[in-house]
């Protein structure tokens, strides 16, 4: 695509720092440079170059320029960066050098990786991939972060549509040919294009079964729960190391979910706190904090309970013994983990604990996953696939493996996606 405005922006980060690289990108990117450095350097190789104000001739910094000619550049676009000198005056005096130049404004978030989705240097899962890079503040967000800017699920992706594109060109050859061939060999044809089609919904059935990519950046959901006065706010406190709960002996003190995002053994949690699980209550307020309880349990990955009784059959709990250290609760029942938030016993055994169930409920560290609209769509793309490999009129079959491609391409980017690309590139900062 051809963009009318040339953009720059500072891409490393924010001055003051050592070095400050500024890039620019677009049809006058090589123009705007030499008016400052005049003669540029050779693509690719780096040089030394005094920067000048156009208008004024005056120095403003001398800097590393390097070229990157389009469209062999990160935006498919010419490339111009500037090395300079880290400092609040240096960036300010240059940029605004760069804005008086006609053509050339200063880039919006994530502006230089979306010019480089629309001129096909990337693909949608690999700007989403930059996205998560740019937020990972995990080793495993990390990971599947890179694995996806590297073009991880977009080569599956590919290789799917290769596959897909083969049936549905074998099956158009036979609707052209229908009266050409025999029936024996016109259902073995059919027969060979279903089984093809199945065995495609079977990998996309293995990655949709994967739990959820978002577990891995939005921390899995931790619910603190149990009867009033259990110790849920105090032992939130000792798992995060601070009083983000008010701890009292009033019975009902938590009436609100308390949200306190931890990090712990490169595994991302969102602890919950909630309200004490009253069988009933006369206070408004406090049966509005129980219902929220409730629903937070509803939708927990793991429960820590803290009652004597047994844990709600809800999925992943983990009963826990609290206020271990006193005498009246000496005797620990079994299966449950003895915590003491005063005394710290049983909080390393506890977090042990959290850690070993969360590593089940994570996608494993070299699997392909989907996000959530990619998994809508891989969805469409197998339940397009399984129609097609059950439906006996062959018109219908083609139409399903249209289908198919179109959710395809829609996963890569291929197809439409507008809507959603200004909520995925405000994630980004000015420069990406």
């Amino acid at each position: 695509m051809n963009f009318v405005d040339t953009i720059f922006a500072i891409s490393s980060g924010l001055p003051p720092a050592a070095i400050a690289v500024l890039r620019i990108s677009g049809h006058a990117a090589l123009p705007a440079a030499r008016k400052l450095a005049g003669d540029l350097p050779e693509a690719r190789r780096a040089a030394v170059r005094l920067l000048s104000d156009p208008d004024s001739g005056s120095p403003l910094d001398r800097a590393l320029v390097l070229c990157f000619p389009e469209p062999a550049s990160a935006t498919g676009e010419d490339i111009v960066e500037l090395h300079l000198h880290g400092g609040r005056a240096v960036v300010r005096r240059v940029e605004q050098a760069l804005a008086a130049i006609p053509g050339l404004r200063r880039a919006e978030p994530g502006e230089f990786t979306r010019r480089a989705l629309a001129n096909g240097r990337i693909d949608l899962t690999e700007a989403e991939g930059l996205g998560d890079l740019l937020s990972a503040e995990t080793e495993a967000q990390r990971r599947r972060a890179l694995a996806l800017a590297e073009g991880g699920l977009r080569a599956r992706i590919e290789a799917w549509t290769q596959r897909l594109l083969a049936i549905a060109a074998r099956l158009e050859a036979m609707l052209d040919h229908s009266d050409e061939e025999d029936v024996a060999a016109s259902q073995a044809g059919i027969a060979r294009i279903r089984a093809d089609a199945a065995a495609l919904v079977e990998e996309i059935a293995a990655i949709l079964a994967l739990p959820p990519a978002e577990r891995l950046h939005d921390g899995l959901r931790v619910v603190l729960a149990g009867p009033p006065n259990a110790g849920k706010s105090t032992l939130l406190n000792a798992l995060a190391g601070r009083d983000a709960a008010i701890v009292s002996p009033i019975a009902g003190t938590t009436r609100d979910r308390i949200e306190v995002p931890l990090f712990h053994g490169g595994i991302a949690y969102l602890f919950i706190d909630t309200a004490g699980l009253a069988e009933s209550t006369s206070d408004a307020i406090e049966a509005i904090g129980i219902a929220r309880a409730r629903d937070a349990l509803e939708n927990a990955d793991i429960i820590l309970w803290l009652g004597d009784d047994a844990p709600p059959d809800l999925g992943n709990a983990i009963a826990v013994h609290a206020r271990a250290d006193a005498a009246e609760r000496s005797v620990v029942p079994e299966g449950r983990i003895a915590v003491s938030a005063h005394s710290g016993v049983g909080i390393a055994e506890l977090w042990e604990a959290l850690d070993a169930l969360a590593q089940t409920l994570l996608p494993p560290e070299d699997a392909i996953t989907f996000n959530a609209r990619q998994r809508d769509l891989g969805a469409r793309a197998a339940l397009a696939l399984r129609s097609c490999a059950v439906e006996q009129d062959e018109i219908l079959m083609a139409e399903h493996l249209r289908a198919a491609r179109a959710a395809f391409d829609s996963i890569t980017g291929r197809a439409d996606v507008e809507s959603m690309l200004d909520a995925l590139f405000s994630r980004f900062c000015i420069g990406k």
